[in-house]
């Protein structure tokens, strides 16, 4: 069985999550005590307190998220789980999986994604730019939907996370006409979606410019695991090539449906989600749901140990 770790990005942050798991693995509150070193605050605290606004604030959320994915894959291989085939992420867990791959430093990667979440923020003022998402719409019909609403503004598809389920991003009032046209060409929900920036869109061009600088700066080499990206669904290993990708995502689309695909073309059979949640878990299902890949996450000591038998052929 090749397994394929997955590792998720904003949106699956909740107060109290990893709890379980650091009781029984002192990797956990390790990895978040080397990621509060960083940032200068106690990340275990507010995960574990919050307020859950503060979980959502985009330069915290960013950190928390990576430092997550990290505990999590530092318990699996505490308990012997074997290395995956491959690891991808889903926009900011894109850097989670580089961390784990051994492509980027941890603290290098947690102070990188807190400027990242800072300067995303800062790109667009807030209440100007909005996400939303249209679910059962198919991709073309979106794009055109798009297209029509944009009226010299920005709104493009942003996320295509799973077959009928895809996020648009861009300006306000445009994201809003867009979400009208797309109920009228017979989506079944369009709704928005309580974010504090647009991400994944033209409007992000600031925030790329900016983390390209930043990036120049960071250490990066080949991958020991296969590291797919959601940018374009394609193997990479050449640093410089991967520093490129992680300035394009902040404008390009994720296109997880068709790295999930990707992955379960070359061999792929088993797919784990690393980190809080089940998002990609989800996602991963409807993508897979011919049964081509078997699909599970890892988000508590229950969920470790039954993944545990079933260790990773590379």
């Amino acid at each position: 069985m090749s397994t394929a770790f997955t590792f998720p990005g904003q949106g699956s942050q909740s107060v109290g999550m990893l709890s379980d798991l650091a009781e029984h693995h002192i990797e956990v509150r390790a990895t978040f005590e080397a990621a509060s070193a960083v940032v200068g605050y106690d990340v275990w605290q507010l995960v574990q307190l919050g307020p859950e606004e503060a979980l959502k604030s985009t330069e915290r959320t960013q950190p928390i998220m990576l430092a997550s994915g990290v505990a999590t894959w530092r318990a699996w291989c505490a308990r012997g789980g074997k290395v995956p085939a491959q690891v991808c992420g889903h926009s900011l867990g894109e850097f989670t999986a580089l961390v784990c791959a051994g492509a980027m430093g941890f603290e290098d990667a947690i102070d990188l994604v807190r400027f990242r979440g800072r300067v995303m923020q800062e790109a667009v003022p807030f209440g100007s730019g909005a996400m939303a998402a249209i679910l059962g719409l198919d991709e073309a019909a979106l794009v055109a939907a798009c297209n029509q609403a944009a009226q010299g503004g920005v709104v493009s598809p942003a996320n295509f996370n799973a077959p009928g389920q895809t996020v648009i991003a861009g300006d306000t009032a445009a994201v809003q006409r867009a979400i009208e046209l797309a109920k009228a060409a017979g989506a079944k929900r369009a709704v928005p979606l309580p974010v504090s920036a647009p991400f994944h869109c033209a409007l992000m061009q600031p925030a790329a410019d900016r983390l390209k600088q930043r990036l120049a700066s960071i250490a990066m080499q080949k991958p020991r695991i296969a590291f797919r990206s959601s940018v374009d669904a394609a193997l990479h290993e050449d640093p410089e090539e991967i520093r490129a990708l992680m300035v394009r995502q902040a404008v390009s689309q994720v296109r997880w449906t068709e790295t999930i695909l990707a992955m379960l073309g070359s061999g792929v059979t088993r797919l784990v989600e690393c980190g809080p949640g089940k998002v990609l878990t989800g996602f991963n299902k409807r993508i897979a749901k011919a049964g081509t890949g078997k699909c599970e996450a890892l988000d508590d000591s229950a969920s470790l140990d039954a993944a545990l038998p079933e260790k990773t052929d590379a």
